[in-house]
């Protein structure tokens, strides 16, 4: 049993002493780099998958339901014969979503830009899919908020199902806030969604740069990614 230990003690040490070669072997700069041009392109891949027509309304895993509070009335309004007009409603809040989701670029560009080696290295080597991402939330989500939602207050605004829909909520008065904040707040509502679709998007795909060579396609994506193998 003991040399069975021994075996396994210098296995592991054989292992880590590769991996700490491999590692030297990259500089600062490089991982740096590196990380920075694969989150370039995952962050354009996923803008460029949503901000189009139906990048949304046609992804089941980011499509914008009713809020929950309104799902009972959807109901009822499709045994009235309002199917059509619901289905019009979904349809807006996922047209605006597609519309603000381009401008995300800018802002990600930015916070690449602003990411230090230090960064680089805890979100590389973190041993999870979706540290970058995280990151991205963490610098990012208040000012792409802030940029998402005017333009969904345009679109829906200029929507007439959707304009319908807020001038009936405004008349509801004090029986509006039995519906709950996102059926009341529409517009924060559809930014949330909007920003947590995005983020999903992301998300895969940073894991698809760290779990697939194939998506390496640059020399350098294959010298730093290479480490965590």
């Amino acid at each position: 049993m003991s040399k069975i230990l021994v075996g396994l003690f210098i296995f592991a040490a054989f292992t880590l002493n590769v991996a700490a070669q491999k590692n030297q072997n990259v500089s600062n700069n490089e991982i740096a780099g590196g990380l920075k041009e694969a989150l370039s392109k995952g962050v354009s891949s996923a803008i460029k998958s949503l901000g189009k027509e139906d990048g949304f309304f046609g992804n089941v895993r980011v499509k914008i339901p009713l809020p929950k509070s309104l799902q009972k009335v959807e109901k009822l309004a499709r045994v009235a014969g309002q199917g059509k007009s619901v289905d019009e409603f979904v349809l807006s809040m996922n047209r605006a979503a597609e519309k603000a989701v381009p401008v995300a670029i800018d802002v990600f560009v930015d916070a690449i830009k602003k990411m230090t080696f230090d960064d680089a290295r805890q979100i590389l080597f973190s041993g999870k899919d979706d540290s970058a991402t995280q990151f991205f939330r963490k610098t990012s989500e208040e000012t792409l908020r802030s940029k998402f939602r005017p333009i969904v207050e345009k679109f829906t605004g200029e929507t007439g199902v959707t304009q319908k829909y807020k001038a009936m909520v405004g008349k509801a008065g004090f029986a509006a806030q039995f519906l709950g904040k996102d059926a009341t707040d529409l517009d924060g509502y559809i930014t949330q969604k909007a920003l947590d679709g995005l983020f999903l998007l992301v998300a895969d795909e940073e894991k698809k740069i760290r779990k697939n060579p194939l998506g390496r396609t640059t020399d350098l994506l294959r010298k730093v990614f290479g480490i965590l193998r």
